[in-house]
């Protein structure tokens, strides 16, 4: 069987990776204003966080149309698939999920196809997007894979580090007098993924604390597998990986935050993804 992988662009995982294991990446579409832009494809990264900084609000992100959807399934069956399996962003997040549900209608193909919500976002779908990948290449039965990437996305755990609470002030995450007391203090707010949403994991005085708290998560979960960094911008992220090295010996994948994460969580952020035994 020919199981083809598809996902969309929330997953932050690098191109050439994606590239290499024929995983199909669908983008999701962000506005500032009436300036509408594909994700990964419009803006350069500093470009986007220039545009950021200097909006007052943050970008509207939208999901794939099905359209879009529809049209990655026909070429995937028309080029020999013979079963296709879509890992997505959270969809108490996105309305992703729903459109490459749609999608798969609109497309009309007679391949099976199956659908995982990964309950995560950034590189926390990525590694999902990956394993499956890699599952896939020996794979015989589509709902057996489904099935083990569920398991696996059940078992995904994500903490990050947020270097700036100007994004979560935009957003009306919190009020504007309380976004300014934290930043007073410098409080680096601490951000994981519960139940397929954003929670807060905690809270450190200064990036070196915040980011040693991450860290001793990781540790603390012990036996862990397919690792990934994630990070905006982050001039530490050579520096946070060697840190995690210290205590994993497996293949670390580094991915960029992007937009659709990235305008949310703001440069600098940083955090690790893994799956839990």
């Amino acid at each position: 069987m020919t199981i083809r992988i598809v996902t969309d662009s929330a997953c932050d995982l690098p191109q050439q990776l994606a590239d290499e294991h024929g995983i199909t990446i669908v983008p999701l579409t962000f506005s500032f204003g009436d300036e509408e832009f594909v994700d990964r494809a419009s803006l350069t990264p500093a470009e986007f966080w220039a545009r950021c900084s200097a909006s007052p609000v943050l970008p509207q992100t939208a999901a794939p149309a099905p359209g879009k959807f529809a049209a990655a399934f026909s070429k995937l069956a028309s080029g020999g698939a013979t079963g296709i399996l879509v890992v997505t962003i959270s969809a108490e997040l996105s309305a992703t999920l729903q459109a490459a549900e749609q999608g798969a209608k609109e497309a009309g193909v007679s391949i099976p196809i199956r659908f995982v919500d990964s309950r995560s976002a950034s590189m926390g779908e990525g590694i999902n997007v990956l394993a499956a990948a890699r599952l896939a290449a020996s794979a015989s039965n589509i709902d057996d894979l489904a099935a083990q990437v569920r398991s696996l996305a059940e078992r995904t755990r994500v903490w990050g580090a947020l270097d700036t609470l100007e994004n979560l002030k935009k957003n009306g995450r919190i009020g504007g007098a309380k976004a300014l007391l934290a930043s007073a203090l410098a409080i680096k707010p601490i951000i994981t993924v519960k139940d397929g949403k954003v929670a807060e994991g905690g809270k450190q005085r200064t990036r070196s604390k915040a980011l040693e708290f991450v860290i001793e998560q990781f540790r603390n979960d012990g036996a862990v597998s397919n690792v990934a960094v994630l990070h905006a911008e982050c001039s530490d992220v050579d520096a946070f990986v060697a840190r995690l090295r210290e205590t994993y010996k497996g293949e670390i994948v580094v991915g960029n935050i992007g937009s659709v994460i990235g305008s949310h969580t703001g440069p600098g952020t940083i955090g690790v993804t893994y799956h839990t035994a």
